[in-house]
């Protein structure tokens, strides 16, 4: 019997213990920005219950503050209880006695009285439970009670308004103990913890036509519901930004070119000065943008919201357009990525709040995780690994948010039938690295993609370092500047990075989606989908290691550029034409080693070092390339840089969650006793 008690102690005290920790379930709920405190009930000896928030409280005077909403003085706390009189005590309950303590307040807050004649059974639903065993239980119930109300305690996310605390502070201040739950409603009986727990759980899930009538929030068909809407809207907005972006591309670096060419005398010579003409021109449309429409935000600060927020405001939606097609159709080292995850992240908290009046900040969070999934999948055309890539890049360490998987998988699935269907764009193949494919995958192999991968960390590791520099050297200059009011200036000093690289390495132009293919097969310059001329000044052809290195840091160069100018846009695929370009170098060295393998693990290993994305990477690598025997590698790749560069984050507001992170990056930790002197043990 006396093991038993102990193991029921031991871990229910823990459990209810741990409960009661404020890091729990505070990022599913909106806060304003200093937290009310959550009062401490103390059960004094008239039987009264009071609020305690916060303080020293000693016998006969006490430093806490009086609760506002009572309107009643708290009373002082009585002296802990001697070991003597707590044995005796417990003796007397053992005996079935009805004695009550003299100090009936507990210690812990917890509102026990143990002489009650309240029973509390242990969960065989015979042994009653006494004494620090009932004080676990009564732990147990006050966490579970708490977190009723804390349920309740939902405002409408739509304003930034503080929280009126005055309902839920009265919930709590009104809470039974354990004294009185067994005098509810009818007579003092014996429960067990499982009934308990039953008069405080409210069933979340009752069956699927109830909650479907009910809408009931957070639920399947709720989720079902919300997914295809926001599948279907970003799939809509995904389609009109690729539409006007395929529009002016075409038109900028293609139609008229071809106009040049065949209706002007200009000398070939001089077709160079297009790619500083269209440059430079869009880069100041880019920075006119930002100043006058406003901040557009990045990926960063996407991620900020959506754990600070749980959704990214409409006011960006505008400005993140207008300054990344300006971006890429300058030519500048950043793709669509990004944008449409901050445009579909921004679409998809709209329809949440407003269309569907949402206003748990979980439940919130989900649904905007749906958008991202959607334009990932979208773009991508990968629908498990877009939808993958969006919730482990709102973290550091893989998927944190995993509550969301499964409802962002599902929407991106919908967003990729509707984007597809519009523009016409079937789900495959985008590269042909090598004509001999992989048709199986030995060990080896394996072991190879970790080593590749590593080489990836550690280009990345440099590449990280020298854009810090670089953007300290921004910083310098004041064009850094939180109102963007330098916004112009600073965009004209990034362009001239990637002009000057782009005239003389031609590859280095665009966000590479395309430009894969062409450096992955040491393709000629005149094979490169967007930029004219393709040859550049130099001829520039990647016809050596030497030159494939040289274009692998150049692009990595140009990315930093872009990224300092305050151009907006995604670095995924710009990262993965580097890793190609790096990969080729390897393979003129060791001319055995596949290229399909060298290029995707390189590209990945430092994709995964920047994003860390190591799940979702492999799958888009992978599928994009048409090798799925490469999957192994790519992942093994993929994990090697993970855990290479776990402690060197590069996307700031990559964090853990606020009601885990206690569980992953930290530990309780208890104050060292004095050996001697006062308070010495």
């Amino acid at each position: 019997m006396a093991s038993f008690l102990n193991n029921i102690m031991g871990k229910s005290a823990k459990a209810g213990t741990d409960a009661l920790e404020e890091t729990q379930h505070r990022s599913n709920y909106k806060v304003p920005d200093e937290e009310a405190e959550v009062p401490l009930m103390i059960t004094v000896n008239d039987g009264t219950t009071k609020a305690h928030y916060g303080g020293t409280a000693t016998n006969g005077s006490t430093s806490a503050k009086e609760d506002e909403g009572v309107g009643m003085p708290l009373s002082p706390l009585p002296v802990r209880p001697s070991a003597a009189a707590r044995r005796q005590q417990r003796d007397a309950n053992n005996l079935g006695s009805s004695m009550k303590s003299t100090s009936s307040a507990s210690w812990l807050g917890l509102g026990i009285e143990p002489g009650n004649d309240s029973v509390v059974l242990a969960p065989d639903g015979k042994t009653p439970l006494y004494g620090s065993s009932k004080l676990a239980a009564n732990a147990i119930m006050h966490a579970e009670y708490k977190m009723e109300m804390e349920k309740e305690r939902t405002v409408s996310l739509g304003n930034e308004s503080d929280i009126n605390n005055g309902s839920s502070k009265n919930a709590l201040l009104s809470r039974p103990s354990c004294n009185t739950l067994g005098t509810m409603g009818t007579n003092r009986t014996a429960r067990t913890l499982q009934e308990i727990q039953q008069e405080f759980l409210e069933k979340v899930r009752t069956s699927f036509m109830e909650d479907a009538m009910n809408f009931a929030e957070g639920t399947i068909p709720q989720s079902i519901i919300v997914a295809i809407v926001i599948g279907c809207v970003c799939g809509v907005v995904a389609y009109v930004y690729y539409y006007a972006l395929d529009y002016f591309l075409e038109l900028i670096w293609d139609i008229l070119p071809e106009y040049i060419v065949e209706n002007t005398s200009i000398p070939e010579k001089y077709y160079i000065l297009w790619i500083p003409l269209v440059s430079f021109t869009l880069s100041i449309g880019c920075g006119l943008s930002i100043y006058y429409l406003g901040e557009p935000g990045d990926l960063a600060y996407t991620i900020q919201c959506i754990h600070s927020k749980g959704y990214k405001g409409t006011h960006h939606i505008l400005p993140m357009i207008a300054a990344s097609q300006c971006t890429i159709l300058a030519g500048a080292s950043l793709g669509p990525e990004a944008p449409l995850v901050a445009i579909c992240a921004a679409t998809a908290g709209f329809v949440s709040r407003s269309i569907f009046k949402q206003t748990n900040r979980n439940v919130v969070r989900k649904h905007t995780f749906m958008g991202m999934a959607g334009a990932l999948s979208a773009f991508f055309g990968v629908p498990l690994g877009g939808s993958l890539f969006a919730l482990e890049v709102a973290s550091r360490f893989g998927i944190e948010y995993f509550e969301h998987l499964i409802e962002s998988i599902f929407a991106g699935e919908v967003c990729v039938v509707v984007f597809r269907s519009l523009a016409g764009l079937p789900l495959g193949q985008i590269w042909n690295i090598s004509e001999n494919k992989l048709t199986e995958t030995q060990p080896y192999m394996i072991l190879l993609g970790g080593g590749i991968g590593l080489l990836g960390a550690g280009v990345a590791f440099i590449w990280a370092n020298f854009h810090w520099r670089l953007m300290s050297y921004f910083k310098a200059l004041n064009l850094l500047d939180d109102e963007n009011a330098y916004a112009v200036p600073r965009v004209l000093l990034g362009a001239c990075g990637v002009v000057i690289l782009g005239m003389l390495v031609p590859q280095t132009m665009f966000w590479g989606e395309f430009e894969v293919g062409t450096i992955a097969t040491l393709s000629p310059a005149s094979a490169l989908p967007h930029v004219w001329p393709t040859e550049g000044l130099l001829g520039f052809e990647l016809d050596s290691w030497q030159n494939c290195l040289i274009c692998g840091f150049a692009k990595l160069v140009a990315i930093s550029f872009t990224v300092a100018g305050g151009y907006r846009g995604g670095f995924i695929f710009p990262f993965f034409a580097a890793g190609a370009a790096f990969g080729r170098a390897l393979v003129f060295v060791f001319p055995d080693l596949s290229p399909v393998i060298a290029c995707l693990c390189f590209a990945a290993g430092i994709n995964v070092a920047i994003t860390r994305t190591s799940l979702a990477t492999p799958l888009i690598l992978s599928f994009l390339a048409g090798e799925q025997f490469v999957l192994p590698a790519v992942l093994a790749a993929s994990l090697v840089s993970l855990f290479a560069t776990g402690y060197v984050p590069f996307i700031k507001s990559q964090l853990a969650r606020s009601d885990i992170d206690f569980s992953l990056y930290y530990k309780k930790r208890h104050p060292k006793l004095p050996q001697s002197g006062p308070g010495a043990v």
